[in-house]
């Protein structure tokens, strides 16, 4: 019974996503006709909470098994927020809590349930904490759906998505500071963005390897089916310290062309491409 309460909220959430965007979010979803004033709803407060019942043991989605993170200290990641409204208001989250599109909340696909985050519009630098008691979002290279009060204080209701920074934080000590690029070394591309940029930037990777050779063979294949500009960027694994080959395409323009490259890269057999926000 509790593993079926734990994907209920990811069979919402799957729903709302597979079906046709419409001005910024899915035709059958969005705000409610008259919503209400989110502008001085408070940032979730990160307090000490037990694990949620359901929700935090391994779950497979389309073929895909994720394993939820005992611990999310430490974690901060760049990627596509979106967020999800009215279809789902009141409905049983993975936590089995209902949700409240009017608080703030998010949804993540390994964090534990229940987390806090800190959530940073790359764009507007505009930030909030939310609580995490959802599973998603699974479609479409995002990161995070996000609470449609959580998506009205970063600015993007109207565009269905914005690039950011996803920051884990807790009671003890929570974290304020700002990721930094690491630093890594372009070894061979068509057409290389600079290093370092003001504003974020949009990128899909093709793959990542230990392996030179590997890299430049997908490089060469992806070039010869037409796609690009395509380059390798070398740096160094976190975890292991070993190096490796990212092969990436782009700068990409916007989230909507990140996702139509990533289809193009999937009818090449490239199937875990992916938007990288740097």
């Amino acid at each position: 019974m509790k593993r079926a309460a734990s994907l209920l909220g990811i069979a919402l959430i799957m729903a709302g996503c597979g079906t046709s965007p419409r001005g910024g979010y899915y035709e059958d979803d969005g705000p409610h006709a008259n919503p209400r004033d989110v502008s001085t709803v408070p940032d979730a407060v990160p307090r000490t909470e037990p694990r949620a019942a359901s929700g935090n043991k391994p779950y497979t989605v389309m073929g895909k098994t994720y394993h939820p993170v005992s611990d999310a200290r430490g974690y901060r990641e760049r990627g596509v927020a979106s967020w999800y409204g009215k279809k789902f208001h009141g409905r049983r989250t993975s936590s089995g809590e209902p949700y409240d599109m009017y608080a703030m909340t998010a949804a993540h696909r390994t964090l534990p349930l229940p987390s806090y985050v800190r959530v940073r519009n790359l764009r507007n630098g505009s930030s909030v904490v939310v609580r995490v008691n959802d599973r998603g979002p699974f479609l479409h290279n995002r990161l995070i759906d996000l609470s449609y009060a959580a998506a009205s204080r970063l600015g993007i209701v109207a565009t269905g998505t914005g690039l950011v920074e996803v920051e884990a934080i807790s009671p003890d000590a929570p974290v304020t500071s700002v990721a930094t690029r690491p630093a890594v070394e372009i070894i061979s591309s068509a057409q290389a963005a600079p290093a370092a940029r003001r504003d974020p930037t949009l990128y899909v990777q093709a793959g990542a390897f230990s392996q030179w050779d590997n890299a430049m063979g997908l490089r060469q294949r992806l070039e010869s089916a037409g796609l690009g500009p395509v380059f390798i960027e070398s740096a160094t694994a976190e975890a292991s310290g070993a190096r490796i080959y990212r092969v990436r395409l782009g700068p990409v323009a916007s989230v909507e062309a990140g996702d139509r490259l990533s289809e193009q890269l999937a009818a090449q057999g490239v199937v875990d491409a992916h938007l990288i926000v740097e």
